[in-house]
């Protein structure tokens, strides 16, 4: 899975270089999107730490995160099943 590298938590974005224009995405159409279409209206910015939890709720046991060097905006999630 690819999303965009962040924090859940706003005040650990603080140093991100792309955080205004992200989080300007996000509200403006991300998270409205979601939400009309009945979606959680997480947006762009909802974070490693929910991709995580929402990753362990859906059933993957291991998760890895990964990045690569000329790529400051992604994650790259690695994730099994459980067993």
């Amino acid at each position: 899975m690819q999303d965009i590298r962040a924090s859940s938590a706003l005040e650990r974005n603080v140093d991100h270089p792309l955080a205004p224009f992200l989080y300007a995405v996000s509200v403006m159409h991300c998270m409205t999107v979601s939400l009309a279409q009945g979606g959680a209206g997480l947006g762009t910015m909802w974070g490693e730490e929910r991709a995580r939890a929402m990753l362990a709720d859906a059933g993957f046991g291991e998760v890895s995160v990964h990045t690569l060097p000329h790529d400051i905006q992604n994650n790259f999630y690695v994730v099994h099943t459980a067993g």
